[in-house]
């Protein structure tokens, strides 16, 4: 098969913020955080990876994320979002071509400010991940994602709500981070529908 990684690069990179962009937007949160969006070619799909966090965690348990976390003091949050990558699903920050950003969204319960910066990798990674906080590493094709969009009703903390949510292969991601793809797939457009 040949390679497409470079050139995917090449024709993402365009249609994304740049980290200065993105930096300069306007977000509510206490905490700064990163988080990395992995994209590979796979099938003639684009593929995202995300985590499955622990079910015994304290914040966000058993949600479906990107891998990511708190900024360091004095660290750039591009260096967030690789070195978390690394430590969550073992991911080499050598093995990602950062190709941009997206727009910074806050988290409602935890008040955090997340900055997303997208990265290509190479398919067939052996993902290792974190024990104490990835209970699995997900390989989630885009367009089935994106067919699998809807609105739903949910209820958290007694709370219910409707939500903007992504339902591919059994898994359903809502939140912040269905936010953070839903400016992924409005960006990601031409790549992922180029006959549309």
């Amino acid at each position: 098969m040949k390679d497409l990684t470079p050139s995917l690069g090449a024709q993402l990179s365009p249609l994304l913020l740049t980290p200065e962009q993105a930096a300069s937007l306007d977000v509510h949160g206490r905490t700064d955080a990163a988080v990395l969006v992995p994209l590979f070619e796979r099938d003639g799909d684009l593929h995202a990876v995300f985590t499955r966090r622990r079910d015994d965690l304290r914040r966000h348990a058993g949600e479906i994320s990107f891998p990511g976390g708190r900024q360091d003091p004095g660290e750039d949050l591009r260096d967030t979002a690789l070195r978390e990558a690394h430590e969550e699903i073992g991911l080499d920050p050598a093995g990602v071509e950062l190709v941009g950003a997206l727009a910074p969204t806050p988290t409602v319960v935890t008040s955090y400010a997340i900055y997303p910066f997208v990265g290509v990798i190479q398919p067939g990674n052996e993902w290792r991940p974190s024990a104490g906080e990835v209970a699995e590493v997900l390989e989630l094709s885009l367009p089935k994602l994106k067919q699998g969009y809807a609105r739903e009703r949910l209820v958290r903390r007694g709370l219910p709500f409707r939500t903007d949510v992504y339902k591919s292969d059994g898994v359903m991601i809502w939140g912040a981070t269905a936010r953070i793809l839903g400016d992924l797939f409005e960006r990601l457009d031409p790549v992922l529908m180029p006959n549309a």
